[in-house]
Protein backbone atom coordinates (compact mmCIF):
# COMPACT_ATOMS: atom_id res chain seq x y z
CA UNK A 1 0.00 0.00 0.00
CA UNK A 2 1.32 3.46 -0.93
CA UNK A 3 1.80 5.14 2.51
CA UNK A 4 2.77 9.02 1.06
CA UNK A 5 -0.74 9.65 0.99
CA UNK A 6 -2.03 8.41 4.20
CA UNK A 7 -4.68 10.43 6.24
CA UNK A 8 -3.44 12.00 9.56
CA UNK A 9 -5.41 8.98 11.60
CA UNK A 10 -4.15 6.36 9.80
CA UNK A 11 -0.54 7.26 10.09
CA UNK A 12 -1.35 7.57 13.75
CA UNK A 13 -2.61 3.88 14.02
CA UNK A 14 -0.05 2.22 11.24
CA UNK A 15 2.66 4.21 10.22
CA UNK A 16 6.21 3.18 12.13
CA UNK A 17 4.54 0.15 14.32
CA UNK A 18 6.47 -2.93 14.57
CA UNK A 19 4.76 -6.12 12.67
CA UNK A 20 4.47 -9.48 15.02
CA UNK A 21 6.02 -11.68 12.70
CA UNK A 22 5.94 -14.74 15.39
CA UNK A 23 2.54 -14.59 16.90
CA UNK A 24 0.58 -12.24 14.48
CA UNK A 25 -0.42 -9.68 17.18
CA UNK A 26 -1.87 -6.89 16.27
CA UNK A 27 0.06 -4.19 17.93
CA UNK A 28 3.87 -4.10 17.85
CA UNK A 29 5.52 -6.15 20.50
CA UNK A 30 7.94 -4.77 23.26
CA UNK A 31 12.21 -5.14 23.06
CA UNK A 32 13.22 -4.73 26.64
CA UNK A 33 16.47 -5.53 25.48
CA UNK A 34 19.52 -3.67 26.43
CA UNK A 35 22.10 -5.74 25.09
CA UNK A 36 21.79 -6.32 21.24
CA UNK A 37 24.24 -8.31 19.38
CA UNK A 38 27.14 -6.48 17.51
CA UNK A 39 28.63 -9.17 15.29
CA UNK A 40 27.01 -10.16 11.99
CA UNK A 41 24.32 -7.84 11.87
CA UNK A 42 23.53 -4.35 10.24
CA UNK A 43 23.00 -2.08 13.12
CA UNK A 44 24.60 -1.84 16.40
CA UNK A 45 21.66 -1.82 18.54
CA UNK A 46 21.60 0.10 21.84
CA UNK A 47 18.66 2.31 24.21
CA UNK A 48 21.48 5.23 24.13
CA UNK A 49 22.01 5.17 20.93
CA UNK A 50 18.03 5.86 19.98
CA UNK A 51 18.05 2.83 17.74
CA UNK A 52 16.63 -0.17 19.94
CA UNK A 53 13.50 -1.42 17.61
CA UNK A 54 10.74 0.31 18.97
CA UNK A 55 12.69 3.48 19.30
CA UNK A 56 13.31 3.64 15.84
CA UNK A 57 9.71 2.63 14.58
CA UNK A 58 8.42 5.68 16.96
CA UNK A 59 10.65 8.29 15.64
CA UNK A 60 9.06 6.77 11.60
CA UNK A 61 5.59 7.38 12.90
CA UNK A 62 6.58 10.71 14.85
CA UNK A 63 8.66 12.13 12.13
CA UNK A 64 5.72 11.34 9.58
CA UNK A 65 3.09 12.66 11.90
CA UNK A 66 4.95 16.11 11.16
CA UNK A 67 6.18 16.31 7.96
CA UNK A 68 10.07 15.68 8.78
CA UNK A 69 12.32 13.19 7.40
CA UNK A 70 13.85 11.69 10.31
CA UNK A 71 12.89 12.21 14.29
CA UNK A 72 14.26 11.37 17.43
CA UNK A 73 12.77 10.55 21.24
CA UNK A 74 13.86 11.21 24.40
CA UNK A 75 13.19 11.24 28.23
CA UNK A 76 11.37 14.31 28.68
CA UNK A 77 10.93 17.68 26.80
CA UNK A 78 13.30 19.44 28.50
CA UNK A 79 16.12 16.95 27.35
CA UNK A 80 14.53 17.29 23.91
CA UNK A 81 15.02 20.91 23.93
CA UNK A 82 18.37 21.38 25.76
CA UNK A 83 20.37 18.60 23.25
CA UNK A 84 18.56 20.26 20.60
CA UNK A 85 19.86 23.85 21.59
CA UNK A 86 23.21 22.25 22.60
CA UNK A 87 23.71 21.13 18.90
CA UNK A 88 23.60 24.10 17.16
CA UNK A 89 25.13 26.69 19.76
CA UNK A 90 28.40 26.83 21.29
CA UNK A 91 30.51 29.78 23.05
CA UNK A 92 30.05 32.73 21.23
CA UNK A 93 27.22 31.96 19.39
CA UNK A 94 24.07 33.69 19.94
CA UNK A 95 20.14 32.91 19.64
CA UNK A 96 17.27 34.85 19.54
CA UNK A 97 13.95 33.80 21.30
CA UNK A 98 10.49 35.16 22.03
CA UNK A 99 9.56 36.28 25.31
CA UNK A 100 6.76 34.66 26.02
CA UNK A 101 8.26 30.90 26.25
CA UNK A 102 7.82 28.02 28.66
CA UNK A 103 9.59 28.79 32.08
CA UNK A 104 11.49 25.34 32.03
CA UNK A 105 12.91 26.49 28.64
CA UNK A 106 13.50 30.36 29.73
CA UNK A 107 15.40 28.67 32.91
CA UNK A 108 17.48 26.99 30.60
CA UNK A 109 18.30 29.54 28.62
CA UNK A 110 19.06 32.12 32.04
CA UNK A 111 20.84 29.47 33.93
CA UNK A 112 22.82 27.14 31.18
CA UNK A 113 23.47 29.78 28.51
CA UNK A 114 25.50 32.09 30.72
CA UNK A 115 27.66 29.42 32.09
CA UNK A 116 28.40 27.86 28.73
CA UNK A 117 28.81 31.74 27.07
CA UNK A 118 26.16 31.38 25.03
CA UNK A 119 24.30 34.52 23.91
CA UNK A 120 20.97 35.38 24.46
CA UNK A 121 17.88 37.94 23.16
CA UNK A 122 14.98 37.92 24.05
CA UNK A 123 12.07 39.40 21.71
CA UNK A 124 9.12 41.48 23.14
CA UNK A 125 7.68 42.83 20.00
CA UNK A 126 6.90 39.15 18.24
CA UNK A 127 6.97 40.18 15.13
CA UNK A 128 9.50 39.26 12.26
CA UNK A 129 10.67 43.02 12.76
CA UNK A 130 10.83 42.40 16.04
CA UNK A 131 13.18 39.90 15.37
CA UNK A 132 15.23 40.96 12.61
CA UNK A 133 16.26 43.43 15.27
CA UNK A 134 17.62 41.41 17.25
CA UNK A 135 19.67 39.33 14.89
CA UNK A 136 23.73 39.57 15.36
CA UNK A 137 26.49 38.67 13.21
CA UNK A 138 27.09 35.50 15.43
CA UNK A 139 23.75 34.43 15.40
CA UNK A 140 22.49 31.21 14.82
CA UNK A 141 19.19 30.16 15.97
CA UNK A 142 15.81 31.48 16.07
CA UNK A 143 13.63 29.64 18.94
CA UNK A 144 10.32 30.43 18.81
CA UNK A 145 7.10 28.85 20.51
CA UNK A 146 3.57 29.47 19.10
CA UNK A 147 0.77 28.93 21.00
CA UNK A 148 2.60 29.93 23.51
CA UNK A 149 2.47 28.67 26.99
CA UNK A 150 0.86 30.47 29.03
CA UNK A 151 -1.13 33.42 27.16
CA UNK A 152 -1.26 31.95 23.34
CA UNK A 153 0.39 34.56 21.82
CA UNK A 154 0.72 33.30 17.93
CA UNK A 155 3.82 34.43 16.11
CA UNK A 156 3.81 34.26 12.12
CA UNK A 157 5.72 30.57 11.34
CA UNK A 158 6.32 31.33 7.95
CA UNK A 159 7.67 34.86 8.37
CA UNK A 160 9.81 33.60 10.80
CA UNK A 161 11.33 31.15 8.89
CA UNK A 162 11.49 32.99 5.64
CA UNK A 163 13.65 35.71 7.87
CA UNK A 164 16.17 32.92 9.29
CA UNK A 165 16.72 31.35 5.30
CA UNK A 166 17.67 34.73 4.81
CA UNK A 167 20.55 35.43 6.97
CA UNK A 168 21.33 31.40 7.27
CA UNK A 169 20.07 30.74 10.58
CA UNK A 170 18.52 27.52 11.92
CA UNK A 171 15.15 27.96 13.14
CA UNK A 172 13.20 26.00 16.22
CA UNK A 173 9.88 25.67 17.00
CA UNK A 174 8.24 24.08 20.36
CA UNK A 175 5.29 22.75 18.72
CA UNK A 176 4.05 21.04 21.74
CA UNK A 177 0.53 23.38 22.61
CA UNK A 178 -1.04 22.90 18.91
CA UNK A 179 0.04 19.06 18.22
CA UNK A 180 0.74 17.70 14.76
CA UNK A 181 -2.92 17.73 14.82
CA UNK A 182 -3.63 21.46 14.70
CA UNK A 183 -0.10 22.47 12.94
CA UNK A 184 2.88 21.15 11.26
CA UNK A 185 5.83 24.23 11.16
CA UNK A 186 7.74 22.05 8.48
CA UNK A 187 5.33 22.96 6.16
CA UNK A 188 5.95 26.61 6.61
CA UNK A 189 9.89 26.52 6.34
CA UNK A 190 10.98 25.68 10.17
CA UNK A 191 13.75 23.41 10.35
CA UNK A 192 13.46 21.84 13.66
CA UNK A 193 10.07 20.75 16.02
CA UNK A 194 9.83 20.26 19.38
CA UNK A 195 7.48 18.15 21.25
CA UNK A 196 7.24 17.77 25.00
CA UNK A 197 5.62 14.84 24.31
CA UNK A 198 4.01 14.13 27.49
CA UNK A 199 1.81 16.35 26.81
CA UNK A 200 -0.67 15.35 23.61
CA UNK A 201 1.52 12.82 22.08
CA UNK A 202 1.17 10.91 25.10
CA UNK A 203 -2.38 12.59 26.19
CA UNK A 204 -2.83 10.57 29.31
CA UNK A 205 -1.04 11.81 32.03
CA UNK A 206 1.20 8.87 32.45
CA UNK A 207 4.54 8.95 30.39
CA UNK A 208 7.59 11.75 30.52
CA UNK A 209 9.08 11.93 26.78
CA UNK A 210 10.03 14.46 24.27
CA UNK A 211 10.70 14.42 20.46
CA UNK A 212 12.56 16.28 17.93
CA UNK A 213 11.91 16.37 13.99
CA UNK A 214 13.81 17.54 11.03
CA UNK A 215 15.68 16.70 8.43
CA UNK A 216 17.99 13.89 8.85
CA UNK A 217 20.82 15.80 8.23
CA UNK A 218 19.95 17.68 11.38
CA UNK A 219 18.65 14.86 13.15
CA UNK A 220 22.18 13.28 13.01
CA UNK A 221 23.38 16.59 14.47
CA UNK A 222 21.52 16.25 16.93
CA UNK A 223 22.49 12.69 17.67
CA UNK A 224 26.12 13.42 18.22
CA UNK A 225 25.23 15.34 20.99
CA UNK A 226 22.72 13.25 22.28
CA UNK A 227 24.82 10.18 22.62
CA UNK A 228 26.66 12.19 24.92
CA UNK A 229 24.02 13.77 27.34
CA UNK A 230 22.33 10.53 27.58
CA UNK A 231 17.99 11.91 27.67
CA UNK A 232 17.07 8.12 25.68
CA UNK A 233 13.68 6.74 26.31
CA UNK A 234 13.02 3.23 27.80
CA UNK A 235 11.51 0.51 25.46
CA UNK A 236 8.19 0.14 27.98
CA UNK A 237 7.36 4.11 27.93
CA UNK A 238 8.53 4.22 23.63
CA UNK A 239 5.62 1.73 23.45
CA UNK A 240 3.20 3.69 25.93
CA UNK A 241 3.57 6.58 23.57
CA UNK A 242 3.16 4.47 20.30
CA UNK A 243 -0.27 3.43 21.91
CA UNK A 244 -0.81 6.41 23.07
CA UNK A 245 -0.55 8.10 19.54
CA UNK A 246 -3.10 5.87 18.16
CA UNK A 247 -5.99 7.69 19.37
CA UNK A 248 -4.01 10.91 18.60
CA UNK A 249 -5.98 12.52 15.82
CA UNK A 250 -9.40 11.95 17.61
CA UNK A 251 -8.47 12.92 21.36
CA UNK A 252 -7.41 16.31 20.30
CA UNK A 253 -10.43 17.10 17.69
CA UNK A 254 -12.73 16.70 20.74
CA UNK A 255 -10.12 18.86 22.85
CA UNK A 256 -9.99 21.41 20.26
CA UNK A 257 -14.05 21.58 19.99
CA UNK A 258 -13.81 21.64 23.67
CA UNK A 259 -11.80 24.48 24.14
CA UNK A 260 -13.70 27.00 21.42
CA UNK A 261 -17.08 26.49 22.78
CA UNK A 262 -15.52 26.78 26.72
CA UNK A 263 -13.48 29.91 25.30
CA UNK A 264 -17.07 31.86 23.88
CA UNK A 265 -18.71 31.16 26.97
CA UNK A 266 -15.81 32.33 29.65
CA UNK A 267 -15.60 35.58 27.41
CA UNK A 268 -19.19 36.16 27.99
CA UNK A 269 -18.99 35.62 31.30
CA UNK A 270 -19.72 38.50 34.02
CA UNK A 271 -17.20 36.66 36.46
CA UNK A 272 -14.44 36.37 33.71
CA UNK A 273 -12.25 39.01 33.16
CA UNK A 274 -9.87 38.00 30.07
CA UNK A 275 -9.78 35.13 28.33
CA UNK A 276 -6.52 34.05 26.44
CA UNK A 277 -7.68 31.39 23.29
CA UNK A 278 -6.41 31.79 19.18
CA UNK A 279 -9.68 30.64 18.30
CA UNK A 280 -11.66 33.41 19.26
CA UNK A 281 -12.23 36.19 17.11
CA UNK A 282 -11.16 39.21 19.67
CA UNK A 283 -7.45 37.50 20.05
CA UNK A 284 -5.27 39.68 18.55
CA UNK A 285 -3.59 37.02 16.32
CA UNK A 286 -6.27 35.56 15.50
CA UNK A 287 -5.73 35.84 11.89
CA UNK A 288 -2.23 34.45 12.07
CA UNK A 289 -3.28 31.17 14.04
CA UNK A 290 -6.06 30.94 11.26
CA UNK A 291 -3.40 30.96 8.51
CA UNK A 292 -1.35 28.46 10.09
CA UNK A 293 -3.49 26.02 12.29
CA UNK A 294 -5.81 24.19 10.94
CA UNK A 295 -7.43 23.58 14.93
CA UNK A 296 -6.61 26.41 17.59
CA UNK A 297 -5.95 23.69 20.36
CA UNK A 298 -7.28 22.50 24.07
CA UNK A 299 -5.34 24.82 25.84
CA UNK A 300 -6.91 28.49 27.41
CA UNK A 301 -5.89 30.66 29.69
CA UNK A 302 -8.20 33.12 32.03
CA UNK A 303 -8.32 36.01 34.17
CA UNK A 304 -11.20 36.21 36.98
CA UNK A 305 -12.28 39.05 38.28
CA UNK A 306 -11.19 41.06 40.89
CA UNK A 307 -12.30 39.95 44.30
CA UNK A 308 -12.51 36.04 43.39
CA UNK A 309 -9.84 34.30 44.77
CA UNK A 310 -7.86 32.70 42.05
CA UNK A 311 -6.87 29.76 44.66
CA UNK A 312 -9.82 29.55 46.03
CA UNK A 313 -11.91 28.91 42.97
CA UNK A 314 -9.22 26.09 42.38
CA UNK A 315 -9.85 24.08 45.33
CA UNK A 316 -13.53 24.76 44.97
CA UNK A 317 -13.39 22.53 41.37
CA UNK A 318 -14.99 19.35 41.49
CA UNK A 319 -14.21 17.62 37.96
CA UNK A 320 -11.36 20.14 36.45
CA UNK A 321 -8.10 18.30 38.47
CA UNK A 322 -6.06 21.28 39.59
CA UNK A 323 -2.84 19.53 38.85
CA UNK A 324 0.53 20.10 36.83
CA UNK A 325 1.45 19.53 33.34
CA UNK A 326 -1.50 19.30 30.75
CA UNK A 327 -2.90 17.84 27.62
CA UNK A 328 -4.40 14.57 29.14
CA UNK A 329 -7.58 12.94 28.17
CA UNK A 330 -8.97 14.98 31.79
CA UNK A 331 -9.62 18.74 32.28
CA UNK A 332 -6.90 20.18 34.27
CA UNK A 333 -5.64 23.52 36.08
CA UNK A 334 -3.25 25.63 37.34
CA UNK A 335 -1.45 28.92 38.18
CA UNK A 336 1.50 29.69 35.96
CA UNK A 337 3.15 31.75 38.76
CA UNK A 338 2.94 28.32 41.30
CA UNK A 339 4.05 25.48 38.74
CA UNK A 340 4.93 26.28 34.79
CA UNK A 341 6.33 29.30 35.53
CA UNK A 342 7.97 29.39 38.95
CA UNK A 343 11.43 29.45 38.03
CA UNK A 344 10.97 32.94 36.78
CA UNK A 345 11.36 35.93 39.22
CA UNK A 346 8.60 38.30 38.99
CA UNK A 347 9.98 40.52 36.94
CA UNK A 348 10.19 38.32 34.56
CA UNK A 349 6.91 36.87 34.98
CA UNK A 350 5.44 40.40 34.11
CA UNK A 351 7.31 41.23 31.09
CA UNK A 352 5.43 38.07 29.90
CA UNK A 353 2.54 39.10 30.89
CA UNK A 354 1.97 36.89 33.62
CA UNK A 355 -0.46 38.01 36.53
CA UNK A 356 -0.80 36.18 39.98
CA UNK A 357 -4.59 35.28 39.14
CA UNK A 358 -4.10 33.99 35.79
CA UNK A 359 -5.30 30.50 35.10
CA UNK A 360 -4.18 28.24 32.50
CA UNK A 361 -6.83 25.41 31.58
CA UNK A 362 -5.92 21.89 29.93
CA UNK A 363 -9.52 20.91 28.42
CA UNK A 364 -10.15 17.49 28.59
CA UNK A 365 -12.40 15.17 26.42
CA UNK A 366 -15.43 15.68 28.85
CA UNK A 367 -18.69 17.09 27.97
CA UNK A 368 -18.35 20.85 27.66
CA UNK A 369 -21.70 21.40 29.62
CA UNK A 370 -20.47 19.27 32.34
CA UNK A 371 -16.96 21.16 32.52
CA UNK A 372 -19.35 24.51 32.36
CA UNK A 373 -21.35 23.78 34.93
CA UNK A 374 -18.17 22.97 37.51
CA UNK A 375 -16.78 26.12 36.43
CA UNK A 376 -19.80 27.95 37.04
CA UNK A 377 -20.56 26.72 40.74
CA UNK A 378 -16.95 27.20 41.50
CA UNK A 379 -16.74 30.66 40.61
CA UNK A 380 -20.39 30.63 42.60
CA UNK A 381 -18.38 29.76 46.18
CA UNK A 382 -15.95 31.92 46.30
CA UNK A 383 -17.11 34.89 44.58
CA UNK A 384 -17.46 37.74 47.23
CA UNK A 385 -21.56 38.91 47.64
CA UNK A 386 -21.76 43.23 47.12
CA UNK A 387 -22.31 44.79 49.89
CA UNK A 388 -25.86 45.58 50.80
CA UNK A 389 -26.63 49.12 50.53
Amino acid sequence: MNTKNMGFNTICTHHGEIKDEQFKGAISPIYMSTSYAFEGVDVKRYPRYFNTPNQEALSKKIAKLEKGESSLIFGSGMAAISTTLFAFLQKGDHIVLQRTLYGGTANLINEEFKKHGIEFSYVDAQTPEGFKQKIQPNTKVIYIETPSNPLLTIIDIKSIADLAKENNIVTIIDNTFASPVNQNPILFGIDIVIHSATKYLGGHSDILAGAVISSEKNIDQIFQVAKNFGGSLSDFTVWMLERSIKTLGIRVQRQNKNALKLAKWLKKHEDIARVYYPGLKSHPDHEIAKKQMTGYGGMLSFELKEGIDASKFQKELKLIKSSMSLAGVESTILSPTLTSHALLTEEERNLQGIKDGLLRLSVGIEEKEDLMQDIQQAIEKVKVPELEH
